[in-house]
């Protein structure tokens, strides 16, 4: 299982196979996910800054394609299921936005 570090947070282990969103949610991290994980909002990226993700696939690459501030670290975190270890940051947390996550995404 690798270990995923979530900047500000601490770390936990990720089954591999898990999507990102849930372990960091799993954790007792509050991240937004307002789509419910189908690749469409973008409220659950990450920075990656450390560590070596998986590929990204066309569906995340073309939603965060459209996006004006995209840079080739932000991830979507309802679309990764690391292998690897990691270290990100959440760029959006439901508590500083004063709204509920959102549906959790299905794994």
């Amino acid at each position: 299982m690798p270990k995923i570090t979530v900047e500000g947070e601490g770390s936990f282990e990720l089954p591999v196979g898990k999507k990102l969103v849930l372990g960091v949610e799993d954790a007792g991290i509050d991240i937004l996910h307002r789509c419910g994980g189908q690749a469409k909002c973008t409220t659950c990226r990450v920075v990656v800054l450390e560590g070596d993700p998986p590929p990204m696939g066309e569906v995340e690459h073309a939603r965060l394609s459209e996006e004006e501030d995209w840079e080739g670290n932000y991830r979507l975190s309802c679309q990764m299921r690391p292998s690897n270890p990691l270290t990100v940051r959440v760029i959006n947390r439901s508590h500083l936005k004063g709204i509920e996550p959102g549906p959790r995404p299905e794994d």
